[in-house]
């Protein structure tokens, strides 16, 4: 089994269809495929956005999907949980972090598998 650690807003801000004058309906609509990728298979997905997170985003989790909200109102703070969460990965699990951000990309293991949005958006259909 896989693990992943999506970048949510680096994902919905991959695209320039609009995603800057309703956050909060880009989050909601990234969540709600990735939970319908998620019924696919048993990998379990975290995706981490930045603060703030609506409720009913937040409540799209569930089952093999966790949705987090970063701490802290700051640009790129999900940059910061998504380091921690890498570097408390079980290095026996495979972990895939879904990201385009070079910056993040740097400060993760290097032995964490990194998959750009682009493709990941082909994989989840989005």
């Amino acid at each position: 089994m896989t693990r992943w650690l999506v970048d949510g807003n680096n994902v919905f801000g991959s695209r320039p269809d609009g995603w800057w004058n309703d956050r909060e309906a880009a989050a909601g609509r990234l969540a709600q495929r990735v939970a319908e990728w998620c019924r696919t298979h048993d990998d379990e997905v975290q995706l981490v956005f930045d603060a703030p997170v609506a409720e009913a985003t937040l409540d799209l989790a569930g089952g093999n999907l966790t949705i987090e909200e970063a701490p802290g109102r700051r640009r790129d703070a999900a940059d910061d949980l998504i380091v921690e969460r890498a570097a408390e990965a079980d290095e026996d699990e495979p972990l895939v972090v879904v990201t385009s951000d070079g910056g993040l990309r740097r400060r993760l293991p290097t032995a964490v598998e990194v998959m750009g949005v682009g493709r990941f958006r082909d994989l989840i259909g989005y």
